[in-house]
């Protein structure tokens, strides 16, 4: 450990006393003092002992400790600064990013932090609201009895996790509790008041949002019917949720408990297919596998000689035949003009050769697929080929509803395949399927409305043909890219460039049914992903099979981009 030297020492250690006019005089006496007083000399404490313990903190996910210190000034104490530094630290909230800029500071302004234990009630059923809460690390349940002792003893309890807020429309119309909302483990809270909530007028910002809400559901067609009362009461129980392009929503939309309404934007719905399960893959598969055994792939284009043209002819022939008669009819027919005859007959099997030709020439033998196995329920599949593919469903629009189309069907016509909800960019509203159910009873009218919103997805069979159309379409179109468009001359001496080091590799994301018998393990990563209940499957965009050249189907391009 390095050793802080006092300010009342007079001398330096040792190996600064060349740089004094008495040298090493008081070498002595500076190691007596050391011997007599040790106390004077402190060990200095490790200066990233502080950066280890932030970077545990940052970790476990735990709140900052300098975000905390911020949080226990007085709302008009914090500076700009500061706020701008907690604003930031608070966008990897969900809920938080959900707000206006506008609105995100002010919040950053008057928020405190609060950590409770578990089984502490935050909300009670029936009191009046009087705090508006953020999670930061942790989970609660929200639950209709009062102390919220059912959330620890019902097996699917309804839960907020890190990212989610409630409390905020209490607080505009002081209204009662509907629900009680208790802790299931050590949870931290960035909590706004009541009295802070109005006095920075963060009200109104809430307000605006509301009646953005409200201004959605009154153009539906769906809610024409409806009152302004009941209106609003579906807006109490709504929250907006902004998602970027690329983000997932929902891994399962139908198993999910909440109506989503797109606000702006759009969403894909996807379907994970796993094509080993379907009817057309295994015969697409086979198909292309047998081309495997009529020749070489990656070949050059040539043409045969006549020799082998012939081969070909007689191999082509089956069953083959001696050709040995056709010159003894000839010789028949030149002795009879000699005058001579021939009675004698040659014996000779239907399926040999002329001598000239020498033994029996055999076609190909088939050439053996040697891989690993795996039985389906539609049979033997090379394990390779037991892949997966996402396939675009459908692509919900603004104004359009999720969560509502299997509501009034019966159970045993329910879809309950499951189907990924993808964002390209959209805004949506969140409302709980139990409160819809709540405002929407004994309404027929509404009723009568939602049944025309039932939406069947097609099935999986037809999606794996779509699928297998579109990559041989795709396999298609680079081929013949390949053969129109001249490729383009390298220079003679290309500069060198270093690689690039990337996880991301295209053959990573297709199936090469070409290379199927080779032994070699792939220098690139596979992505998988996880079934219920099954092992993960890889995931593919597409599938080079085995096919004829494109030559053979266009004869008169011998050549890139060269027409004879």
């Amino acid at each position: 450990m390095r050793r802080l030297l006092p300010s009342r020492c007079r001398r330096p250690s040792c190996a600064w006393l060349g740089l004094f006019p008495n040298g090493g005089a008081s070498e002595r006496q500076f190691e007596e003092e050391l011997e007599e007083e040790p106390e004077r000399f402190q060990i200095e404490k490790p200066r990233c002992q502080e950066m280890k313990n932030w970077s545990k903190i940052r970790k476990l996910g735990h709140f900052p400790p300098r975000a905390i210190q911020i949080m226990q000034k007085k709302p008009s104490w914090r500076t700009e600064d500061e706020i701008r530094a907690v604003c930031n630290i608070l966008q990897v909230l969900d809920s938080y990013q959900n707000f206006e800029e506008p609105l995100q500071l002010l919040l950053a302004k008057v928020m405190r932090f609060e950590r409770f234990g578990r089984r502490r009630v935050i909300i009670k059923k029936g009191q009046k609201g009087n705090s508006f809460y953020f999670i930061y690390l942790g989970t609660v349940a929200v639950t209709k009895d009062d102390d919220g002792s059912s959330a620890f003893l019902d097996p699917h309890p309804i839960l907020l996790h890190k990212g989610g807020c409630f409390g905020e429309m209490g607080l505009l119309d002081a209204s009662l509790r509907r629900a009680t909302v208790v802790c299931m483990e050590e949870t931290e809270f960035l909590v706004v008041d009541r009295e802070d909530f109005f006095a920075y007028k963060l009200d109104l910002e809430v307000q605006k949002d509301a009646q953005c809400r409200f201004e959605f559901f009154r153009k539906m067609d769906l809610f024409a019917s409806w009152s302004d009362k009941k209106l609003w009461q579906l807006v109490a129980v709504a929250k907006i949720e902004k998602f970027s392009y690329g983000q997932l929503i929902s891994k399962d939309f139908i198993e999910s408990s909440f109506i989503m309404f797109i606000s702006k934007g759009s969403c894909e719905v996807l379907r994970l297919l796993d094509l080993a399960a379907s009817p057309s893959y295994h015969k697409w598969v086979w198909q292309h596998l047998e081309l495997i055994d009529d020749r070489p792939l990656m070949t050059t284009l040539r043409e045969y000689s006549p020799m082998e043209r012939y081969k070909e002819f007689q191999i082509k022939s089956y069953p083959l035949q001696d050709f040995s008669s056709l010159k003894l009819l000839h010789l028949q027919k030149a002795w009879e003009l000699q005058g001579t005859s021939f009675s004698g007959k040659i014996r000779t099997s239907g399926d040999s050769l002329p001598k000239m030709l020498g033994p029996k020439i055999k076609s190909k033998p088939t050439q053996s697929i040697k891989c690993t196995m795996i039985n389906t329920n539609l049979g033997e599949l090379p394990k390779e080929a037991a892949v997966g593919a996402y396939v675009k469903v459908h692509t919900v629009e603004e104004g359009e509803i999720l969560g509502l189309h299997q509501l009034f069907l019966p159970e045993g016509e329910h879809d309950t395949r499951p189907f990924i909800l993808l964002s390209l960019g959209s805004e949506m509203i969140r409302i709980r399927k139990e409160n819809f159910y709540e405002l929407i009873d004994n309404d027929d009218e509404m009723i009568n409305k939602l049944l025309k919103l039932n939406t069947a997805f097609p099935s999986d069979e037809d999606m794996c043909q779509k699928f297998l159309q579109e990559n041989s379409w795709n396999v298609f179109r680079k081929d013949l890219l390949q053969l129109l468009v001249k490729h383009r001359q390298s220079p003679l001496f290309p500069p060198i460039r270093r690689k690039r080091k990337g996880i991301y590799d295209p053959r990573s994301v297709v199936l090469n049914l070409c290379s199927i018998n080779k032994t070699t393990k792939p220098c690139y990563p596979i992505f998988k992903a996880p079934q219920k209940y099954l092992p993960p499957l890889r995931i593919v965009q597409g599938i080079k099979a085995p096919r004829y050249k494109i030559q053979e189907l266009l004869p008169q391009y011998k050549s890139a981009g060269v027409l004879i």
